[in-house]
């Protein structure tokens, strides 16, 4: 039934101008403002031309899952260039880190968690194919 037609995903943020500076300047994604006032809104356009809605919402509360991941061909070079940009990495527990915060084990692709300013989830990740 959906198979012929268009999609896109989207979450919430706190603030609306941070989020456009985190995802514009800091990860260098094509963001995109439509609305104005109570309506403003973000887009934001990932490689390929898939785009994500981000939304302002009062009551935000961060999502307690990765909402966003970003495939890179050397996850290393990429922990490097968001350390070197302020981006702090997530470690949880359960989930054994390198020194980079990249984690490595079982039979997955590499992975390093971030977090957006308003405290969403994203992820880097590398194939081990």
């Amino acid at each position: 039934m959906f198979g012929e037609t268009s999609a896109f995903s989207g979450f919430s943020v706190d603030d609306l101008d941070a989020a456009r500076r985190f995802y514009g300047e800091t990860l260098g994604l094509k963001v995109e403002e439509q609305g104005d006032g109570e309506t403003r809104m973000l887009f934001l356009t990932l490689a390929g031309g898939a785009r994500v809605l981000l939304y302002p919402k009062a009551d935000h509360a961060p999502a307690s899952f990765t909402v966003l991941n970003f495939v890179v061909d050397d996850i290393d070079r990429a922990v490097d260039e968001l350390t070197g940009r302020g981006v702090t990495l997530e470690r949880y527990p359960g989930f054994e880190a390198d020194g980079k915060g990249v984690v490595r084990a079982g039979g997955g692709p590499a992975i390093a968690w971030f977090k957006d300013p308003a405290g969403n989830v994203l992820s880097v990740l590398q194939d081990r194919g």
